[in-house]
């Protein structure tokens, strides 16, 4: 083993390392803000608090006993509503994921129990199955509370039980809320490392330099590519849903809000690789400038998991997030089929867009400075 080559190659890869300003930089840069995101989302989730919808149809003693135990758990925060609210519209309106229904003959079933030890009665738990972590969670809260009711009351036998709804019915499945989402994302690392990567190799290969002599505008050179990359958009977006209906069964709708949001999408986030990539002067650099952008959006903006596992002030981060807008549109637009949510959220891709796009190409130049 000739160690003397080991050791002149290890010193020389270090100065080189060294040499590269971008690239020590970017190095340093990622680790702090993997550890810093994930530190935020995951320090404070002993002061988690879950909202839980509560309806009570039987607006007994015992049934306001019951809500009062609910109270006392000190992870849930009630919400109590009155019985001619639509449970389920007040879900979709306020945003909830999880609701508690108490049936209206709660206290005749459970006092009916001690003349017939055949009589029990089920609480509605309606869940939003996009959260499957929240309603997971509060799930077990109340399934736990459930069980020490019921070996309180009967020793061990169960006269209330839970029975579960979906609320956007029994057809929507965790797979299809999450493909909106990953839809989102895949565009977003596309468009922005094409964008960065492109940029820094043209400049570095004096491409952009030799553009300044050919019969083309910058104007063409630049709505040329970026229809090149909503091309591979449409491919890799149609790619997701079909293996996604083939292999999963997805249910979801194909609307022109989903074909406006997917071609803004595309154009947003080329434009943010091309701000990008007018500051990252060296090609070696590109991925981790890339890496910096696209890491913390893709965690925070509700890709994989809901905001409210989150801390309020990175939930008020997220909302700060063109992804986050790209995910809820995407989501409102193919699985609620809310128009006015969908209008909501798709008014925000379009500004995000346009800010984007004409930024990136009045920061593009053929010259270097």
């Amino acid at each position: 083993m000739n160690l003397k080559f080991i050791k002149t190659d290890l010193i020389l890869g270090i100065k080189s390392w060294l040499r590269s300003k971008g690239t020590v930089f970017w190095t340093i840069l990622f680790p702090v803000l993997l550890i810093m995101i994930f530190g935020a989302i995951f320090s404070d989730t002993g002061n988690i608090e879950y909202d839980l919808v509560v309806q009570d149809l039987d607006d007994s003693e015992l049934s306001e006993g019951f809500v009062y135990i609910l109270k006392n758990i000190s992870i849930l925060t009630i919400i109590e509503i009155d019985i001619d609210e639509d449970i389920t519209e007040y879900m979709l309106d306020e945003d909830k994921s999880v609701a508690l229904q108490i049936p209206e003959d709660f206290s005749e079933k459970l006092q009916a129990y001690f003349v017939n030890t055949n009589a029990s009665v089920n609480l509605t738990f309606y869940v939003d199955p996009s959260e499957q972590t929240t309603t997971g969670v509060i799930k077990s809260i109340i399934s736990g509370m459930l069980y020490e009711y019921n070996m309180g009351l009967t020793q061990g036998k169960t006269v209330i039980g839970l029975e579960e709804e979906k609320t956007l019915g029994q057809n929507f499945t965790y797979i299809d809320f999450f493909v909106p989402g990953m839809i989102g994302f895949t565009i977003m690392t596309s468009m922005i490392y094409g964008s960065i990567e492109r940029n820094t190799k043209y400049r570095k290969d004096g491409i952009l330099r030799k553009l300044l002599t050919m019969p083309v505008t910058r104007a063409e050179w630049i709505l040329s590519k970026m229809l090149f990359m909503l091309f591979l958009s449409f491919i890799s977006t149609f790619v997701i849903i079909l293996v996604g209906v083939l292999a999963w069964g997805l249910n979801i709708q194909i609307n022109i809000f989903f074909f406006v949001i997917v071609i803004c999408t595309s154009f947003m986030f080329s434009g943010l690789g091309m701000i990008i990539g007018r500051f990252v002067k060296e090609e070696e650099t590109a991925d981790m400038a890339g890496g910096a952008i696209t890491f913390p959006m893709m965690f925070l903006a509700g890709t994989f998991f809901p905001l409210d596992q989150m801390p309020d002030f990175l939930q008020s981060v997220a909302r700060l997030l063109p992804l986050y807008y790209v995910n809820e549109g995407l989501r409102n637009a193919m699985i609620h089929a809310d128009l006015d949510k969908t209008l909501f959220f798709t008014g925000f891709v379009v500004a995000f867009t346009l800010i984007f796009f004409i930024a990136g190409v009045f920061l593009t130049k053929w010259k270097e400075d």
